[in-house]
């Protein structure tokens, strides 16, 4: 009895699974990409051009037409209408309509992702979230210099090439039609390993992987990361990751499908363990950011709350729709600034610990989910 029990969850993931590759199949077929798909609901004002036109400055001007040559825009019913590409990418409440379309990063103690000791949720657009990802990676690497050259230049710790090229990777080819999870980077003492969604395209295997074989899954994000230079050549960044590594002598790089999951995990050349002094330095930071975090500007986490506060909900069905299990995160970083601040309020406020407790969006929180701050 017991062992059947075990297969039940692989059994109903390799049907979930079969579900995944005859949609991929289907729109392979049609020659129709998941992020080329029109959301005939939305408008152009539901992208975010501030962003767009920042993240393309100095490499084409973005008018209507290039909206509609990028893919970001479509004609659908003679009206033009934003891409699934195009509020992934550029999308101004992009978690509202992909509530899996941003990056969990975490720093872990030891080798097991048991104790977490650092983590950070970017919501940001896909270009921009590879330098914060970068940037949170950095915060927990060793910095040196090497002095043999005329010019000092920097050595870090972890090799940040291969894991910009593993991001990327990622970024590019998640599969964003599912729901389940966002994609998320681990730092643990001896490895990193980055996680995203969707399993292989038909037809390509782990080794045509690593050998440069390439299968486009979202052209709509690949040819924007192409132009803004994130991408140097089609087929070249896995290639390119075992090379680097061999040259500097790590150990392989592994590839695993994971359930409906792709996990790329990097080997560090030595141990990274975090020594006591950073520990409390580091704990006397986020604990002071606690403090000050009401009196800030609105963080993404917050944002992201009231993205998916829709109509009353309980606590549980908030974190549900987040995506989070950690009931002390879900307190510290988006329930109780968001109340402090008064973008939500409780159905029940003279009796905050009831078990029916619910919460909905106020004026105030609706003005800043339509950009009014």
């Amino acid at each position: 009895m017991t062992s059947d029990l075990k297969l039940l969850p692989s059994n109903f993931e390799l049907l979930k699974a079969d579900r995944e590759l005859i949609g991929e199949l289907r729109r392979s077929v049609e020659g129709v990409s998941f992020d080329e798909l029109p959301l005939p609901e939305l408008s152009i004002d539901d992208l975010d051009m501030e962003a767009a036109q920042k993240a393309f400055a100095g490499v084409r001007k973005l008018d209507e037409q290039a909206l509609l040559t990028l893919k970001l825009l479509t004609l659908h019913q003679n009206k033009r209408v934003p891409t699934k590409g195009g509020i992934l990418l550029f999308g101004r409440q992009r978690t509202q309509h992909f509530s899996d379309a941003w990056v969990q990063c975490g720093r872990f103690l030891g080798t097991e992702k048991i104790d977490i000791f650092d983590h950070i949720d970017i919501d940001v657009p896909l270009p921009q979230a590879v330098d914060e990802v970068m940037l949170f990676l950095k915060k927990h690497a060793y910095r040196g210099a090497d002095l043999t050259e005329v010019r000092r230049k920097d050595v870090w710790s972890i090799p940040l090439g291969i894991l910009r090229e593993v991001l990327i990777n990622a970024l590019v080819h998640s599969d964003y039609s599912q729901r389940g999870a966002p994609i998320r980077v681990v730092f643990l003492d001896d490895r990193i390993e980055v996680e995203s969604m969707g399993i292989l395209l038909p037809g390509l295997t782990i080794e045509e992987m690593k050998q440069g074989t390439s299968r486009i899954r979202n052209p709509v994000i690949a040819r924007v990361f192409k132009e803004l230079h994130l991408i140097e050549q089609w087929g070249t960044g896995v290639r390119r990751i075992f090379a680097e590594a061999r040259d500097l002598g790590l150990k392989e790089p592994k590839i695993e499908e994971i359930g409906l999951r792709l996990r790329f995990t990097v080997y560090l050349a030595k141990p990274h363990r975090i020594q006591e002094d950073t520990r409390k330095a580091m704990a006397e930071e986020r604990a002071e950011a606690t403090t000050q975090q009401v009196t800030q500007q609105v963080t993404q986490q917050v944002k992201r709350l009231l993205a998916v506060c829709v109509g009353e909900l309980s606590r549980a069905e908030l974190m549900k729709s987040i995506g989070l299990k950690d009931r002390v995160t879900f307190a510290r970083n988006y329930l109780e600034p968001a109340h402090a601040k008064g973008y939500i309020e409780m159905t029940q406020p003279d009796s905050p610990t009831s078990p029916t407790q619910k919460y909905r969006l106020t004026e105030k929180g609706k003005q800043v989910l339509e950009g009014g701050k």
